[in-house]
């Protein structure tokens, strides 16, 4: 028998998933008609926006999907083979909203850096850098993941006891001990380097934002501050992003690892951390959409 309360909890993750893929699917669909057909209001950053709206929805649909069907009531939903895809899939795109959010802040940071910078001798070519970096990525991360189809099998037992991974319908074919140090280890490794790569961005770009604001009030030249205010205005807009990025990564982090070690696993927990993944992929495309003159211009058109 399904209580209230995991039926609400159902229409709440179903509402969230639709939201946030909605949002990232019709930015997605915006850049790339810009990119197609509208050449001359395209930036070099558009790529790496249409990269992240692309893979934050597909982590909201491998992610939310399972949960809320399982909240409904469905108890049976995916084989071994499903399990391993689904879960492959939801992984990988979740590490690649991480290294795309990275790369987002990196680009942003060097193409606002002075001319004298540490970074002026890659500006001018950074651009074709976009591209080998994304297809890294890819690389990276399906190589981190593919050992979940050797590792993850769909559940058979619900009342799960022990360490180790659970998700709604999935678990760990082995109790958790084996091999699963290394793994965590190349995975941490790689969040970490991301994050600090966005951290040492975001604060780079905030010291520049501090200098340039200064330098306006001192010099009183309105001109300087409306040639660099859309460039500005997009700079915040990222550090905005890389907050919220970080924040949720950090919360989702702390459920993942307490569910990880707890003996007996608590499927509304499961939820929590779904929920908690999924909020990033879901605010991002709104974030964007509202900071971007040009995008919310040619969508007010439509109505």
């Amino acid at each position: 028998m399904m209580f209230p309360s995991e039926t609400c909890f159902g229409v709440f993750l179903a509402s969230q998933m639709c939201i946030g893929f909605v949002g990232n699917s019709l930015l997605f669909g915006v850049y790339v008609y810009f990119f197609l057909f509208q050449p001359h209001l395209k930036k070099p950053i558009d790529s790496i926006f249409i990269h992240l709206t692309f893979v934050n929805a597909l982590a909201i649909i491998f992610t939310l999907i399972p949960d809320a069907l399982f909240s409904f009531g469905v108890k049976r939903f995916v084989d071994d083979v499903s399990c391993q895809t689904v879960m492959f899939l939801f992984r990988v795109a979740r590490g690649l909203s991480i290294c795309t959010t990275s790369l987002l802040s990196t680009f942003q940071a060097i193409t606002i850096s002075p001319t004298n910078s540490k970074w002026a001798r890659i500006k001018f070519n950074l651009s074709a850098w976009i591209f080998p970096s994304l297809f890294c990525f890819w690389i990276i991360n399906i190589l981190i993941y593919s050992s979940l189809f050797k590792t993850v099998e769909a559940k058979s037992n619900f009342t799960l006891m022990g360490h180790g991974y659970s998700h709604v319908y999935c678990q760990n074919v082995h109790d958790g001990s084996h091999n699963s140090g290394s793994y965590f280890s190349v995975i941490i490794i790689r969040d970490l380097l991301f994050v600090a790569v966005m951290i040492y961005t975001s604060l780079y770009m905030v010291n520049l934002l501090y200098k340039h604001h200064r330098r306006v009030q001192h010099v009183l030249r309105p001109c300087l501050s409306s040639q660099a205010s859309s460039e500005h205005k997009a700079t915040r807009t990222i550090l905005l992003l890389v907050a919220c990025f970080v924040f949720f990564y950090c919360s989702n982090d702390i459920v993942t690892l307490y569910s990880f070690y707890i003996y007996e696993k608590i499927p509304r927990l499961e939820g929590v951390s779904a929920v908690l993944s999924s909020c990033y992929p879901t605010i991002c495309p709104f974030l964007l959409i509202k900071n971007n003159t040009i995008i919310s211009k040619f969508l007010s058109s439509f109505y």
